[in-house]
């Protein structure tokens, strides 16, 4: 058996094309980091330079600086190139600060969880 030449198909699928370039990586958990991709492993684990995680919340955003960090394969679902020319979010959006945007994802969770009270407490209704 032989192993895949640079010159084969194979570096196509791999993270060596994204090396020293700007991404986005999308984790299991939902979270968004964007960082420079200085390193990698066979096991798709990744190190992000100068890494933030946008969290976003309706129509407002905010990129939590994070460093360096290093990201486990195994929770990685993509990763995709940003392109520099084009922007990134739509225009409606808008930056806040980090306070402002924990506090919307509270207040997101709190009505999330109201409406999951008010669905048990109209359970014996029965309305089927």
């Amino acid at each position: 058996m032989s192993w895949a030449g640079p010159d084969d198909s194979f570096l196509s699928t791999s993270l060596a094309s994204f090396l020293d370039k700007k991404l986005i990586v999308l984790l299991r958990d939902g979270r968004k980091l964007l960082g420079t991709l200085c390193s990698f492993d066979q096991f798709a684990n990744a190190v992000l330079l100068g890494a933030c995680e946008r969290v976003i919340v309706g129509d407002l955003y905010c990129d939590v600086p994070l460093g360096l960090y290093v990201i486990r394969g195994e929770n990685v679902v993509l990763i995709g190139e940003l392109d520099h020319e084009r922007d990134e979010l739509p225009a409606n959006m808008k930056k806040v600060s980090e306070a402002e945007i924990r506090k919307a994802e509270k207040a997101e969770r709190d009505a999330k969880d109201l409406k999951g009270t008010m669905r048990k407490r109209m359970e014996f209704l029965d309305l089927d």
